[in-house]
Order: C-alpha cells, then sequence, then structure tokens
C-alpha cells in the first residue's frame, strides 16, 4: 500500500547558500509525493536575486543532501512557473509562505488551460536564532550560518 498521498509534487527556488529552510521544504515534498519535481532557478533568472552560486552547484547541492533517494528530478526554471503549468501529471506544490502568491497564480494559469488545479502545501518558514526566518540572503550577508546561527 502507497502511503503518500500525491504521485507528482513540484517544489522549485533558487536554493542559495542551501540552509534549514529549504531541507524542510524539500523534506516536505518527500513526505507526501511519490515523484518529486524540484525546480532550481537558471543563472539568467536566479542571478536577478544578486550575487548567487551557479545552477550547477545548487542544483549539486540538491542531488548531494538527496543522494539516498531516487524519486526526484532536477530541473532548470529559466521562469517561476516551470512544468507546473503544463505538466498535468503534478497534483501538488510545496512552497514557502513568501511564494505562495505563485502556486496561487500558477493554478490561476492552470485553470486558464483547462486543467487541474495543484494542491498548495505552504511550508512556514524556519527561524533563526532571532526570531526571524533563515533566507540565503541573510547568509550571504554573514548575518547568520545555514542553521541560523549568528555569525557577526
Amino acid at each position: 500500500m502507497n502511503s503518500k498521498k500525491y504521485k507528482k509534487v513540484a517544489v522549485g527556488g533558487t536554493f542559495d547558500k542551501f540552509h534549514d529552510g529549504h531541507k524542510k521544504l524539500l523534506s516536505t515534498a518527500f513526505e507526501i509525493g511519490d515523484h518529486i519535481e524540484i525546480g532550481v532557478t537558471s543563472n539568467e533568472f536566479g542571478g536577478l536575486k544578486g550575487d548567487i552560486d551557479s545552477c550547477k552547484e545548487r542544483m549539486q547541492n540538491l542531488k548531494s543532501f538527496f543522494s539516498d533517494k531516487s524519486n526526484f528530478h532536477v530541473v532548470s526554471l529559466d521562469d517561476p512557473y516551470g512544468t507546473t503549468i503544463y505538466d498535468e501529471d503534478i497534483e501538488a506544490i510545496v512552497v514557502s509562505e513568501e511564494t505562495e502568491p505563485t502556486a496561487v497564480k500558477i493554478n490561476e494559469i492552470r485553470v486558464s488551460k483547462g486543467m487541474k488545479p495543484l494542491d498548495i502545501v505552504v511550508v512556514s518558514f524556519v527561524l533563526a536564532y532571532d526570531g526571524t526566518p533563515i533566507s540565503s540572503t541573510r547568509i550571504r550577508r554573514g548575518e547568520i550560518n545555514q542553521n541560523g546561527i549568528f555569525l557577526k
């Protein structure tokens, strides 16, 4: 008997400075889905956020974190929607509180194309020791490490 709620789940992001918030987001996807489609922003699209690690390096970090799993596929994202707006096999999307509006827009696009909307699973932020969310931006600034521990 299969205990997973969904056959195919999407999750996406920049995944720069791979941190505990990313781990929670991705782990949630694996908990609820048989197969996980992980979208990683391309150098061009992700680069809009500033100085980030290369797409290749960010994809490798994900593959290393899930080296014990084989039920996922990592793809490059050149826009906020990726495969979610045309892959009818995707049943759910896992997002952070910050990216929930993108999932709502994805569902609007899917419905306009006659596709079934995705179930949206929102994962709360992982907080640093100061009670504010762990973020790649804060890590890049040298405020905290990937586990939310203060560096300054």
